[in-house]
């Protein structure tokens, strides 16, 4: 008997599980990548790099989706999903190995390239599970289970922060002091000692990975593909082309611009509430917030979806909040400021979800490639938080010549940055009322 499954004749029975063992991987996810906050500052002590090399960590992450997505998509095609999350987990077990090298030698160059090599294994995975996970059930229940996948994503999120937050970087401060008075020889072993420190997680990470690897060849995940494409009517042609679908193109965009603004909103929080003049002791539990406010978010989409609300209605809303909220940014000042950059966590949880299938919808057999080409809109998160930060030195560096003090200047500069949002969110709005039907037949 076939064990295919397609979304039309999905049931609540024989997804349950599947959804779970995908849950995990959306928690493997978020662990990987939000570790980079620990790794970063670590990175740039053993190293002994500018802050600018430093935040190669997070290139390394970001340029792999755009190198791996359409390879990824071609992989699955010829593999199928289930296959394809197992050599995913693989890939990414061989990155977190090649820290021992990199440790041993105290060589950036290779601490990146294991962290590459992960981001190819997590672009694989993220390529199957994500379009899995939305045609497993009804396509309009889709944004309610991505939802779930939120969830599972922010809390190893959360984890995975404190986790290696606490191996990486305890005692980091007193090493740092150190090896401004020892001699080079000393200040060599203490280096070598603290990139030693990377091992012992990092083997563990690759095991867990290996074993997962394996549990998921044989995990009871059923086949599944997306629905046809509806056959041509007489006189009509049949899309043959990815570049057929309007509606999939604005998705990318949309995401794109997405993944901008939620980096935006969890990543420059703290640095914003310290411009303001808060204690950095105090601004480090901002980004916390703005998690919270996603889970909150991705929990009432839950029980939502589709039962009260459709998926293009949340992302609608989700984007209008996202506009009051950033008028309520920079039209305020203090601690009620810092509140709106959090409540962008509302405004953000559901455009992933809702997004997702409302651009793979009618897709077809294009949708392996559609996945691929959503995976590298991913890349967002590495342009537009940078676009950002230098809109926020040039206004400085502009108010500073006018006579405004360097602090005045700082908050007044960061807060206006904050204007990159309005326009990511106006096409996220554009898509919730029409991009996502361009080129779809109605009916």
């Amino acid at each position: 008997m076939s064990n295919t499954i397609s979304a039309t004749s999905n049931s609540k029975n024989n997804s349950f599980v599947p959804i779970l063992i995908i849950a995990g991987l959306f928690f493997i996810f978020g662990f990987v990548t939000w570790i980079n906050g620990a790794l970063i500052p670590f990175m740039k002590t053993i190293n002994e790099l500018t802050t600018a090399q430093s935040l190669l960590v997070a290139s390394a992450s970001y340029i792999s989706f755009v190198v791996m997505a359409l390879p990824a998509s071609y992989i699955l095609t010829k593999i199928g999903y289930r296959k394809g999350m197992s050599l995913g987990l693989f890939v990414m077990a061989i990155g977190a190995l090649v820290f021992i090298p990199a440790a041993e030698a105290r060589t950036y160059w290779v601490f990146l390239a294991g962290i590459f090599i992960q981001g190819l294994g997590m672009t694989l995975l993220q390529t199957a599970s994500n379009p899995y996970i939305t045609i497993l059930g009804p396509i309009e229940s889709a944004a309610k289970r991505i939802a779930i996948m939120g969830i599972a994503n922010k809390v190893a999120g959360a984890l995975g922060s404190l986790i290696f937050g606490a191996i990486l970087l305890s005692g980091i401060d007193e090493i740092k002091d150190k090896l401004n008075v020892v001699d080079q020889a000393e200040k060599t072993r203490l280096l070598n000692v603290m990139a030693d420190s990377v091992v012992i997680p990092y083997v563990i990470m690759a095991v867990i990975l290996a074993v997962l690897g394996i549990l998921i060849r044989r995990a009871p995940l059923p086949h599944v593909e997306a629905e046809p494409i509806e056959e041509a009517k007489e006189g009509e042609t049949s899309k043959t082309s990815i570049f057929q679908f309007p509606h999939l193109w604005l998705g990318v965009l949309t995401l794109f611009v997405y993944v901008g603004v939620e980096v935006i909103a969890g990543d420059t929080i703290i640095a914003y509430g310290i411009s303001l003049g808060f204690p950095a002791a105090d601004a480090k539990f901002f980004t916390t917030f703005t998690l919270l406010a996603m889970v909150f978010t991705y929990a009432l989409g839950i029980f939502l979806i589709p039962k009260y609300i459709n998926q293009a209605f949340a992302l609608k809303a989700s984007a209008v909040l996202g506009i009051v909220f950033t008028f309520g940014i920079v039209f305020t000042s203090g601690y009620i400021s810092i509140l709106f950059v959090a409540a962008l966590g509302i405004a953000n949880a559901l455009v992933w979800p809702a997004v997702w299938p409302l651009t793979l919808k009618g897709l077809g057999k294009f949708t392996k490639t559609a996945s691929a080409l959503l995976i590298m809109a991913i890349s967002g998160g590495a342009i537009i938080p940078p676009l950002y930060g230098k809109f926020v030195d040039g206004t400085k560096a502009d108010l500073v010549t006018n006579g405004i003090s360097e602090a005045a200047a700082a908050a007044q500069a960061a807060t206006n940055g904050y204007w990159i949002l309005l326009p990511c969110y106006l096409i996220i709005l554009y898509y919730a009322f029409a991009g996502h039907k361009l080129g779809l037949k109605k009916g």
